[in-house]
């Protein structure tokens, strides 16, 4: 493992309210190197051996089991059907079936593609650069609260869901990340973030990051 690496994932804040609302709610998140470039011959095989896992039959049984069911659990818990609005885990799995395969992309969407196909736990990437030094969590959006800077900023709904740092916010809990905050051709750092709830075990999401550092490592 690179020495640029923080040796431990960091645990994020969650708003004290959050917590009381959602036991279980977690960030943990680490950096590690990152450049945005195709993926070497390595991660392709890998990605196509993970392919195999997934057939008909065993996409449609992923929801009963425990991690997915977790996820599918949370998601009605903050007004999101599962069964429209997949969960992570579920969302790849029915693109590997459309797609014949998991298809290859960048190094960073492959560790990340990666990562979750091996754990169950979905993970982010952010360009290190932009976020605070204390480090990420997640809280519920204020009135007036934008997602992005610029032309591209959103304007976000109150009592919305989202991972920040202490000035900005960075991405919707479980959707797409402000425009320019993701890694890029400028990126030499990426913030890996994983997202666990109730009964997802800490150790899934460790998991999740350093499976995504290891394949960063390959590039």
């Amino acid at each position: 493992m690179s020495e640029e690496v923080e040796l431990q994932a960091a645990e994020g804040f969650v708003a004290p309210e959050l917590r009381s609302e959602f036991p279980g709610l977690r960030l943990d998140w680490v950096t590690a190197p990152a450049h945005e470039r195709g993926s070497p011959p390595a991660v392709k095989r890998r990605l196509h051996g993970l392919s195999n896992r997934y057939r008909g039959a065993s996409v449609v049984a992923m929801r009963t089991q425990p991690i997915p069911r977790a996820y599918r659990t949370f998601f009605r818990h903050i007004g999101l059907d599962p069964d429209t609005t997949r969960i992570p885990s579920e969302e790849a799995a029915v693109a590997r079936l459309l797609q014949g395969a998991f298809v290859p992309t960048t190094l960073v969407a492959d560790a990340l593609l990666i990562a979750l196909i091996e754990t169950g736990v979905p993970v982010w990437a952010l360009d290190a650069d932009l976020v605070d030094p204390g480090g990420l969590g997640i809280r519920a959006t204020a009135g007036g609260d934008r997602l992005g800077e610029g032309e591209h900023a959103v304007t976000l709904a109150p009592r919305q869901l989202v991972v920040a740092d202490a000035h900005e916010i960075h991405a919707e809990l479980f959707g797409e990340l402000a425009v320019g905050h993701g890694v890029g051709p400028r990126t030499a750092r990426a913030a890996l973030f994983a997202i666990s709830v109730d009964g997802v075990p800490r150790i899934h999401a460790e998991e999740a990051l350093w499976v995504c550092v290891e394949v960063l490592a390959c590039g």
